[in-house]
């Protein structure tokens, strides 16, 4: 299969709309050609496409900053001559100053298919930058990894943050190009756009399911995504980080495991499976123990979880990890009632509100886990229609 940018490159017809244009590049440490060149020095050396600036998201343009909230400079690139401006700086939204040096800009951006992933954002306020300043937007696109399916609470309105663009469930099923076209939709955005397709994705396949396996190599999007196993727990796992527990940060299987120095995970397992085994299918759930060796509980032995998705046991449309990490929480909280699960602090610069709603888009899910009268069924009550109500709206975007 091929990517939207090495479509580009290997066509001339489809670069023909930028010959004499300014052209810049949104773009990160993942943002790499079939061959492993990065975006940004494939379309310089493509001999007709005039550079004249860039963008780098979370974490930076190279990837240089492993944690959230730890912003990057703009700089210079020295060897293709052109400002680098940092959307997670001073700045998270581009300035008409930035938007001075471009008539398009290149969005080139591995997305992982889940609401929080602040590249969402990103496209978001470009997009807005963009209709703002008279600038065309072209999305170079690639997979979502974890392929079509749709799970979890939609965001509520009032709260909108850099991990909620907009009313969107956790785990959306579209590609940065399809969430483009929901933006303008949705914004009412005037902007030009367009979307340089893949060619041959099967988001339905197996194994990858969304991911290309055996035909692309995964580079990490950031730097705790370190392969499609992390991705595809990652609609669950990203709530740990509104928590005290460790999401595996400081362990070479981030986000694809939680757990805690004073929890029985075994407990914690058990009243899993009494609560809602059906919510647990399509994966294994093992007992394990890690020691991060930074970010929380930093040297202390803790006691967890890991999702495992990578073995003959993952089924793809029966894999819910929103609902896995949200019964994992209500496990904790029947099991270990004065466990203070909620983490107290401002989440990606959100003051005043608890990390988990922000995180969730809403307080509903924490609610559900701290009232001792609410069931699975409970939530499930107040999700399905979310994400029956999101199967539909965003079929009008589909292009693959």
């Amino acid at each position: 299969m091929k990517f939207g940018i090495d479509r580009l490159l290997a066509d001339p017809a489809l670069r023909a709309p930028l010959r004499g244009r300014r052209v810049a590049v949104l773009a990160h440490p993942a943002s790499l050609t079939h061959h492993l060149t990065h975006s940004l020095d494939a379309l310089a050396a493509s001999g007709d496409i005039r550079l004249t600036a860039a963008f780098g998201p979370q974490h930076g343009m190279r990837g240089d900053k492993q944690d959230n909230m730890i912003e990057t400079a703009d700089f210079h690139d020295p060897v293709l001559g052109i400002p680098v401006f940092s959307l997670y700086g001073q700045v998270r939204r581009p300035t008409d100053a930035m938007m001075d040096n471009c008539d398009v800009v290149l969005v080139d951006l591995q997305d992982v298919g889940t609401r929080i992933y602040t590249f969402v954002t990103s496209l978001r306020y470009m997009l807005e930058a963009a209709a703002k300043c008279g600038k065309e937007v072209w999305v170079l696109d690639r997979p979502n990894p974890v392929g079509r399916p749709v799970e979890g609470l939609r965001l509520r309105a009032g709260w909108e943050s850099f991990v909620g663009a907009g009313p969107l469930p956790m785990r959306h099923g579209l590609t940065l190009g399809e969430l483009g076209l929901w933006f303008i939709a949705t914004l009412k955005l005037d902007v030009a756009y367009r979307i340089v397709e893949m060619e041959g994705w099967r988001p339905d396949g197996a194994p990858g399911f969304g991911w290309p396996l055996g035909e692309r190599a995964w580079i990490n999007p950031s730097p705790n995504a370190a392969n499609l196993w992390m991705a595809r727990a990652f609609p669950g796992t990203v709530m740990v980080e509104g928590t005290t527990l460790s999401e595996g940060r400081g362990t070479t299987r981030p986000l694809e495991l939680f757990g805690a120095p004073n929890i029985d995970a075994r407990r914690v397992m058990a009243e899993m499976h009494a609560l809602a085994p059906h919510w647990l299918a399509g994966c294994h759930l093992r007992e394990c123990w890690f020691e991060p060796t930074f970010h929380k509980h930093t040297g202390a032995l803790c006691h967890g979880v890991q999702i495992h998705t990578e073995g003959p046991g993952y089924e793809h449309e029966a894999f819910k990890p929103w609902r896995i990490q949200a019964l994992a929480f209500k496990a904790i909280r029947i099991q270990f009632p004065d466990y203070p699960l909620w983490r107290d602090f401002a989440y990606e610069y959100e003051h005043g509100k608890r990390a988990i709603d922000v995180i969730n888009g809403g307080p509903a899910l924490r609610e559900w886990v701290d009232d001792n009268n609410a069931a699975p069924h409970d939530l499930d009550a107040l999700t399905i229609p979310d994400e029956q109500s999101w199967l539909g709206e965003r079929q009008a975007h589909l292009r693959y």
